[in-house]
């Protein structure tokens, strides 16, 4: 995808690094949101994007690492102001099904991408249904030039049988991966209120399968990481990333079953 992308590409910074580290970096013009919780919304983008000279637009919705999320209503706005404007809008929605509202927040829909011929929509099947191993996921768009020119960048056999196997079960699966997303719902709510026990930890709202925490006092990233790591429980290092503040502490923690959510608060609250 790197190489159809002429000109600037606007990112949104902290996110997933494997973006901005297949990109040239004179190409990128980072946005860092100022508000809380690096939290933003559609007019702050158009905002800061208004008076910079991209042709690309990458929004990550839920956003990886902030849980940022912008509904679908908003989107529009944002898609209709890239149209007026001539920026092509990539949006990776891997995140999306586990969001409130879910079916009605998704841009896979025929409709939407005939509409809207510069936008590009990426899903990585590996996050919402938890195959990693499979690498699964796909690119939609109705600029048929550019799917043509992706196509011819594949290789033959880009999906082996296990994923092949996969793609033919996992709809016949769909209510219960509806009902099992409403769960995770429930279960986020909850564990979310759970952190909020933790005194040294600042948890960010989150509509993804993970909650970014500011450790306020007690400890660094490193050594908080460290300690769980000494009773099995692995957790993210978010000072790594780019643009994200450093006079601060991150990590990114993980939304798992109640029994494993339970363990991390256990924990936690032992330290």
């Amino acid at each position: 995808m790197e190489k159809h992308i002429a000109g600037n590409i606007g990112v949104i910074f902290p996110t997933f690094e494997e973006y901005p580290n297949r990109l040239d970096k004179k190409n990128i013009i980072p946005f860092i949101p100022q508000k809380e919780n690096y939290r933003y919304g559609v007019n702050d983008l158009i905002t800061f994007f208004a008076t910079k000279d991209i042709s690309t637009l990458l929004l990550i919705n839920p956003d990886n690492p902030s849980g940022n999320f912008i509904a679908s209503k908003d989107i529009f706005t944002l898609i209709a102001w890239c149209k007026r404007k001539h920026i092509s809008l990539i949006v990776d929605e891997s995140f999306v099904d586990f969001a409130d509202d879910s079916p009605n927040n998704s841009l896979l829909h025929n409709d939407i991408l005939e509409k809207y011929k510069d936008l590009v929509v990426i899903k990585s099947i590996s996050k919402s249904y938890g195959v990693p191993g499979l690498r699964l996921g796909v690119a939609c768009s109705s600029d048929i030039e550019l799917i043509n020119k992706l196509k011819k960048e594949l290789s033959i056999w880009n999906i082996n049988s296990f994923g092949e196997f996969y793609m033919q079960l996992f709809g016949k699966y769909s209510t219960d991966y509806q009902k099992a997303c409403e769960l995770f719902r429930e279960e986020r709510k909850r564990f979310y209120h759970k952190l909020q026990d933790i005194p040294y930890l600042k948890v960010f709202p989150s509509q993804a399968n993970f909650f970014l925490c500011e450790i306020i006092e007690k400890y660094t990233s490193d050594e908080l990481g460290i300690q769980l790591l000494k009773r099995n429980i692995l957790i993210s290092n978010c000072n790594t990333k780019s643009h994200i503040d450093t006079k601060k502490q991150f990590i990114r923690i993980a939304i798992r079953d109640q029994k494993d959510n339970n363990k991390l608060i256990s924990a936690l609250k032992c330290l």
